[in-house]
Order: C-alpha cells, then structure tokens, then sequence
C-alpha cells in the first residue's frame, strides 16, 4: 500500500529521460471509469516525471480488453513512453481462458493501481428477478464485451458453478454499449465494478431502477452488506477454491502497466510517480468528484497478486477452465 507516502518532486534524471509525452493506453473506451481515471492520472502524474511531459489518453477496446494487452506487450515502445491501465481480469483470463492471449501478465512491469471496489451483479427491476437464487430459476439476459473480461468471467462462474442461468448476450464493444443496451432494456442483466455504477448511474441505485443478486471480492462492500460474495454461495470448499481464483481480478482494482523491456531505472521513475500520484490530496479529490474513492496499491503489490493468479495450483486452474468450459491456454 501507500501508506505514508508523500507526494515527491519528479525524479532527477538524465536529460534523454525527460519525456516529451507519454501515452497511456485504455483497454476500454471512453466514458467508463477506467476512462475516467486515466484521464485524471494524465492530469496529475507530469508533475512527478522528468521534465514534465504531456500525458494524452489513447482508448483501445476490443476482445474483452485484450487487444490493449496484446499491444503493450508486443508492440508498445519499451522506453518508458508508452503505460497502459487493464481490465483487472487480465492475468486470470491468461490462465483459465487463453483465447487471443499474446502476452504473459507476469512480465509486465507493473506500476501500480488507483484500486476499487468489489464487482457486481444486477438485474433491472422489472426483470422478476429479485434475489440471486431466482436467478437459478429464470433465464435472465446479460451483456458482455469479449471472453477476457470479467464482467463475462463471472457471470459464466456463477452459471457453472452456482447454477444461474444467465444467457450471456457478447459482442459489445465497450462496457458503455452494455450500460446503453441495458438501458434501453436490450438486456437484463450484467457484471461490472460497483464504482462503475457510481459513477455512471447513480440514479439506478437511488431510484431503485436495479436490483444487485451478488458481489465479487475478498469481503462483502459496506454498501451491500446483504449482498452474498459469490465465494459465500458455493457449496463445498472445492467450489469455494476455484471461485477465489476467479474473483482474483476485483484484489487489482484498475492496474497500470509497462511494457516488458522497458529499463529498470525507468520503470523505477514510472513507479515511483504514479505513487505520487496516488497521494496527492488534490488527484484523490477530483477522483472523488465522480465517486472513485482511492484506495492504492503499489506496483510490487499488484505483481504479487498477478503472480499468484498465473501460478495459481494446476488444479485449481484445470477444475475452474472446466467449470468454465474453457480451452486450455495456447502455447
């Protein structure tokens, strides 16, 4: 964590260190929190690098946020210009899905992350769904993005595991479409990040527009204290053990990446700046003002918790790819 951190003065270093512009990528597209976010870093982070450079946004959605991830590992320039933030499902998608995975989460140069809150299942109010066991009874139709991400990984958990009976709608381009697609009553249902509904439609919950049937993380989130962890619904600790690893992603919160290859020192200057980052008053304050409460972790942090998701027990993994119906990971 970030605990007694203080906002620092960007990093001395040589004059070819002192970027002109650096880009971060966005594996999602404009509008969501991840958006967001990124946008407000871009705003506060220049202060804490050499020379401080512009920072400008480049959205880059598609396949469940993994073309993003293709492209920093295996395209992006690896001299510290180029960060991105992904979807949190990243390295699990790695190991227990594997479709279109060009990358391996484990060595990226992680940078940190803004952290955030649990996920979260929802159904409109008028779909007669009210609590997540009448969904064990009832089709109900929920929209996605691509196989990489978590707003599809959990659902489809929870169908194999728990016995929902989700019918999962893909092809979405961007978690904004399934929001407008739920909205015009298209779908039923979906998975997404709690902030993610604070932020972009807060009237759903004060107006009682949607009705949350379960949650993903390590504990229940003081807002939906009735809400069961999907963790809480299995039925034997083996059920239980592979919906751990697959709530796995909700311990990231929105993570931000290098690419492999990129020098240590930078990677070194890059950290500690997106610490600072996350310590200035005035950068937690305007995340505040669209309901994203800052809650950071460090970049060796996120890297210890991607590098238990990636080397995850064998068996674990091959049980969760199974009940998730998945193929094994390409070579």
């Amino acid at each position: 964590m970030f605990a007694g951190l203080v906002a620092a003065p960007a990093l001395a270093a040589p004059a070819s260190y002192r970027w002109k512009q650096l880009t971060i990528i966005t594996s999602t597209g404009v509008g969501g929190t991840y958006d967001l976010i990124a946008r407000i870093v871009a705003r506060y982070m220049p202060k804490y690098l050499p020379g401080e450079p512009t920072i400008v946004v480049q959205n880059m959605p598609g396949g469940g946020n993994v073309v993003a991830t293709n492209y920093m590992y295996n395209v992006a320039p690896k001299d510290g210009t180029f960060i991105a933030v992904l979807n949190d499902a990243i390295p699990l998608h790695q190991v227990i899905d594997g479709r279109g995975v060009r990358y391996d989460a484990d060595k990226f140069d992680w940078l940190g992350s803004p952290g955030d809150r649990n996920s979260v299942t929802f159904v409109r109010s008028d779909a007669g769904i009210a609590t997540i066991e009448d969904a064990m009874t009832k089709d109900v139709i929920l929209g996605g993005t691509g196989v990489g991400s978590s707003i599809v990984i959990f659902p489809t958990a929870m169908n194999k595991v728990l016995g929902t009976r989700f019918k999962i709608v893909m092809g979405y381009r961007s978690s904004q479409e399934v929001f407008l697609a739920m909205e015009r009553g298209e779908i039923q249902a979906r998975s997404v990040g709690l902030t993610s509904v604070l932020v972009e439609h807060p009237e759903w919950i004060s107006e009682k527009k949607i009705v949350f049937l379960a949650q993903t993380g390590a504990k229940r989130d003081p807002l939906l204290p009735d809400v069961p962890l999907i963790t809480e619904l299995a039925k034997t600790e083996e059920e239980r053990q592979i919906l751990r690893l697959i709530s796995s992603p909700t311990l990231l919160g929105q993570p931000y990446v290098a690419p492999p290859g990129v020098p240590a020192d930078r990677v070194a200057i890059l950290r500690r700046a997106f610490a600072a980052t996350m310590a200035d008053p005035a950068f937690a304050a305007d995340a505040e003002k669209v309901s994203y409460a800052i809650q950071p972790l460090d970049g060796e942090e996120v890297a210890r918790i991607v590098h238990e998701t990636v080397t995850a027990s064998p068996d674990v993994i091959a049980k969760a790819r199974a009940i998730i119906g998945t193929p094994a990971p390409e070579p």
